[in-house]
């Protein structure tokens, strides 16, 4: 490899780890080819794993931690259990400049805060965003924050706009970014205080990185006439929720349907490739892996009950946004 990329993987958060992070990280190699992987975790659990792969021992490197992070400690917790922790130690990897980025599927406020303890924010951004990949009818959305600050001011919505449009193309290098504002209309003058003020805002100075498109409505979000959507964590957690569960619920009963009756059997074998494609657009697992957008290096959360393909797509948005340049893109546009 010549200059290759270093992932810092956490082995041990999330549900079925470390052997569906195993499985994620093998799947992510067979399909690159300039990523190095280190990997912390217990080395008893992971190398019996890794030997059972196709995984180039040039590809990766054991970082042995026998201490972890539960799902069920609070943060203040888990950052009590010490700098021995898979969790930890991968974070402070980056701290250290051993790797590039880190990912997780652990505890999610436990890697909020050891993040925030390790690293350092970037310059002129006073609070970070969880951001994540939301699908639309024409591609791709990003979506922020999805619950990092429950409460947010002005210059956070318009920090929030930079960030998420930095991080859209990174992901997207050939796609214009437009922004848009959650809110329940389309009018100039609905919203509360704080968001028509970001509106003002974002209207009256230019970004060289995006292009403002005022107010977007819930209903709104799939549309494809946007690409990045910005919110207050509060309000963006139960929209993301929602729409889980919303896209949930159509599968399963559109599986009930179909397999309900002789005519819906023969209707599924017909529109099988239909289906596949319905199935594709809604499934949580292609869109995998939310980044903590702020800090100066990149920290990646994938989704604790997921499997190792959509574990395999957190390392590939990890992959992504280490190559568009995304912690660059942010300071050199930042106000």
């Amino acid at each position: 490899m010549n200059n290759p990329i270093k992932i810092a993987v956490d082995a041990m958060g999330g549900e079925n780890s470390p052997l569906k992070i195993i499985k994620g990280i093998e799947i992510h190699s067979s399909n690159t080819s300039n990523v190095f992987y280190n990997i912390f975790g217990n080395k008893k659990i992971v190398e019996p794993l890794i030997k059972k792969t196709n995984l180039n021992i040039n590809n990766y490197k054991i970082i042995h931690s026998d201490k972890l992070i539960d799902d069920n400690d609070s943060p203040l917790a888990a950052a009590k259990k010490g700098k021995d922790t898979s969790m930890w130690l991968s974070i402070e990897s980056l701290k250290n400049q051993q790797s590039d980025a880190i990912v997780s599927a652990g505890n999610t406020g436990a890697l909020f805060v050891i993040a925030k303890l390790n690293l350092n924010m970037i310059n002129k951004i006073d609070k970070p965003a969880l951001s994540a990949l939301w699908p639309n009818k024409d591609g791709m959305n990003i979506v922020l924050d999805l619950g990092a600050n429950i409460e947010c001011n002005e210059k956070n919505l318009v920090d929030f706009s930079l960030m998420g449009a930095a991080l859209h193309k990174s992901l997207f290098e050939n796609e214009d970014s437009k922004v848009a504002l959650l809110n329940i209309g389309s009018e100039e003058i609905k919203g509360n205080n704080v968001i028509k003020n970001t509106y003002q805002i974002l209207s009256d100075k230019k970004n060289p990185l995006f292009e403002f498109n005022g107010y977007i409505e819930g209903n709104q979000i799939m549309d494809g006439k946007v690409n990045v959507i910005v919110t207050d964590g509060f309000t963006g957690n139960v929209a993301l929720k929602t729409a889980e569960g919303t896209a949930n619920f159509i599968t399963n009963e559109l599986k009930k349907a179909l397999n309900s009756s002789f005519l819906g059997k023969i209707s599924a074998l017909l529109n099988i490739k239909n289906l596949k494609n319905f199935k594709n657009k809604l499934d949580p697992r292609l869109y995998n892996g939310a980044i903590l957008l702020g800090l100066d290096k990149p920290v990646i959360k994938s989704h604790g009950s997921t499997d190792e393909i959509g574990f395999a797509n957190s390392l590939k948005v990890c992959e992504k946004i280490i190559n568009g340049k995304l912690i660059e893109k942010i300071k050199k546009n930042i106000d």
